[in-house]
């Protein structure tokens, strides 16, 4: 199949990839529209990797208020130049993220930011309850991993599927914009408010 100037526009409009790139990926799919968005999702992913160990000194802090003013985020979103900050891309993915902490409530950012004590008190319930439902001894170790892994994409942002696409995690998000925009991006810290309750979250 030919590829047409009218698909590689349909393909950028899909996946905000390059010309060049679409071009690329629907010479090399044979001119198949699925099989190229998934090869520039992999390639960005890739791209992506080499990147996270670069610094993000510049970015932005992003806000939403959602309920009629019952929850209030803010967020830090970190990226390696001014010029890439001010995108509206940028600012998109940024307000995204609040919009996604509003409504999924994040404990914390990260699974390596999650203290002991809570992950020790998390795995004594899950082993309590495997038990009670009386599971055999030896698959009780697998089950609390298995609900750990779970308790943690509940509570760690980065972890989180995205409430716009829940086939991708907001990690998995931040990592698609960083192919896109060629930049380190990073969630630095955020803060959840919600009306009427202590620890603000």
């Amino acid at each position: 199949m030919a590829v047409t100037a009218q698909h590689v526009q349909e393909l950028r409009r899909k996946t905000g990839a390059g010309i060049m790139d679409c071009k690329k990926a629907l010479t090399e799919c044979g001119g198949d529209m699925e099989q190229a968005a998934v090869l520039l999702r992999k390639q960005g992913a890739a791209r992506a990797d080499a990147r996270l160990s670069r610094e993000t000194s510049e970015g932005a802090v992003s806000s939403y208020i959602h309920a009629g003013g019952k929850i209030g985020v803010l967020v830090e979103v970190n990226c390696e130049t001014d010029f890439v900050a001010r995108t509206e891309e940028f600012q998109e993915l940024a307000f995204n993220l609040a919009m996604h902490i509003a409504a999924e409530n994040p404990r914390y950012l990260r699974s390596e930011d999650v203290p002991d004590d809570v992950l020790e008190k998390e795995k004594d319930v899950f082993r309590a309850l495997a038990q009670t439902e009386g599971k055999p001894e030896k698959v009780i170790d697998r089950i609390v991993d298995g609900r750990l892994k779970k308790f943690l994409s509940e509570v760690c942002l980065l972890d989180q599927p995205y409430v716009r696409d829940d086939q991708m995690t907001v990690g998995g998000l931040i990592k698609e914009a960083i192919g896109r925009l060629g930049e380190n991006i990073s969630v630095r810290r955020f803060v959840r408010y919600q009306l009427g309750t202590e620890d603000g979250g």
